[in-house]
């Protein structure tokens, strides 16, 4: 691959990347919401853009790095999409503890609150899947099904999770990324079979 269409590339990823963040700095809902909540609400929209990261460098589509980087990379944006979610949460719960307790028994009046809920229990337990890989003495192909599985449940509730928010992300920015992920992520299932199981594991 040419040096200008890695640089173009690493350019439009850190561009995805911040324009959403940036433009949620203007809006007018901020003005109205207390320190607590603005973190949250950020941490929220970072989220957003690691999960555009993660099959990106699951699917190699990101140039100049090796396969073990990428590697060691996805792992530790895993870590670190865990950590703002709870940060995102705890946040949340710190503002306002009744609307929490609703999101988590399921019973928000609110529609996204049940796909967010949804999108961080997946997220955990790829997590711990993929923590606990060596211990449950799992094979490759049963261990990737299942985090892939959990991951795009996290996927698809949260792109649906921050589209039903009417908040602090822009629209058109916020609709890009969500679309992106999508893409991403299902582009990412398809160039690596992950559903596909030998048929010889089945006679």
């Amino acid at each position: 691959m040419s040096r200008t269409r890695t640089i173009l590339i690493w350019g439009a990823l850190a561009l995805v990347s911040v324009i959403p963040i940036v433009a949620a700095t203007y809006s007018p809902f901020l003005a109205w919401r207390s320190p607590v909540y603005i973190v949250a609400g950020f941490t929220g929209i970072i989220g957003m853009v690691l999960l555009l990261l993660q099959p990106l460098l699951a699917g190699g589509y990101l140039p100049g790095l090796s396969a073990l980087r990428r590697r060691h990379i996805h792992r530790w944006v895993g870590g670190a999409l865990v950590a703002v979610i709870v940060v995102h949460v705890v946040g949340l719960w710190i503002t306002s503890p009744p609307d929490m307790v609703d999101a988590l028994l399921f019973v928000s009046p609110t529609p996204f609150s049940a796909w967010g809920v949804i999108a961080m229990w997946a997220l955990f337990a790829a997590a711990l899947l993929a923590l606990w890989r060596r211990r449950l003495h799992l094979r490759f192909r049963t261990w990737r099904l299942g985090h892939t599985t959990l991951t795009s449940v996290t996927v698809l509730g949260s792109v649906v999770h921050a589209m039903l928010i009417e908040g602090t992300m822009e629209i058109m920015t916020k609709t890009a990324l969500c679309v992106l992920v999508l893409s991403a992520s299902i582009k990412m299932l398809a160039d690596l079979r992950v559903w596909a199981i030998s048929t010889r594991r089945l006679d």
